[in-house]
């Protein structure tokens, strides 16, 4: 177990390197620049922190909670989004459930993957789907999310079987089974979240541009 631990901890160590140059050239300045983005930062750091806190499950390691890591993918794009996590897991090694042992892991496999699958996705509906408002809420957000939540269970899984922790017919029975149970409610969580952004405080979605999305839209029209 301990090569193990030390492996993601090296993984989720060296996914933080393409991180540098977007944190040091756009999220640190701004971060010490303007108050509201301090304050909104914090709000979701805060935010996920209660939400990842309510978990639950029936084998250890397998546990299940919901992830919103969609939203904030599209929020502040796949590298920062990665840094968001590190001070939200830290916490909940501090103050909740998670070991410093399984930091890594938690990081890599809850973290990374989802987060890494949620920019793709949003990609994948930037460059070949219909850039409109509907799309981006409910393909980038909504469909986004329940998938990424999907791959998630899936990820872990997977790595509980090939590092030999549980059998298959375990993983299946006590964590893949809440996979169709758990993707709506994700996407639904995320979808509704993006919505109100979008409406409401577009200029925090990092991905989202009215000129992408709406002007163009209606200048085809």
């Amino acid at each position: 177990m301990l090569l193990t631990e030390l492996f993601t901890w090296a993984i989720a160590l060296l996914a933080l390197i393409p991180c540098y140059s977007d944190i040091h050239s756009n999220f640190v300045p701004k971060l010490m620049r303007e108050s509201s983005f301090q304050h909104l930062t914090f709000a979701i750091c805060f935010i996920l922190f209660l939400l990842w806190s309510a978990e639950a499950g029936i084998k250890i390691g397998l546990g299940i909670h919901f992830l919103g890591l969609t939203c904030l993918t599209l929020m502040y794009g796949w590298r920062i989004a990665y840094l968001v996590c590190w001070p939200i897991v830290s916490c909940l090694v501090l103050f909740g459930p998670l070991s410093l042992a399984s930091m890594g892991q938690f990081l890599l496999l809850s973290c990374f993957v989802p987060i890494l699958t949620s920019y793709g996705i949003f990609l994948i509906s930037y460059h070949f789907l219909p850039r409109n408002i509907f799309v981006y809420i409910f393909v980038a957000g909504f469909i986004n999310g329940a998938i990424s939540g999907s791959i998630h269970l899936l990820v872990t899984g997977l790595f509980y079987l090939l590092t030999g922790v549980y059998s298959w017919p375990t993983i299946v029975d006590n964590y893949l089974l809440f996979m169709v149970l758990l993707a709506f409610p994700e996407g639904f969580l995320n979808g509704i979240a993006i919505t109100v952004l979008t409406v409401f405080k577009p200029e925090w979605l990092r991905t989202f541009s009215d000129r992408d999305y709406i002007y163009s839209h209606y200048h085809k029209k």
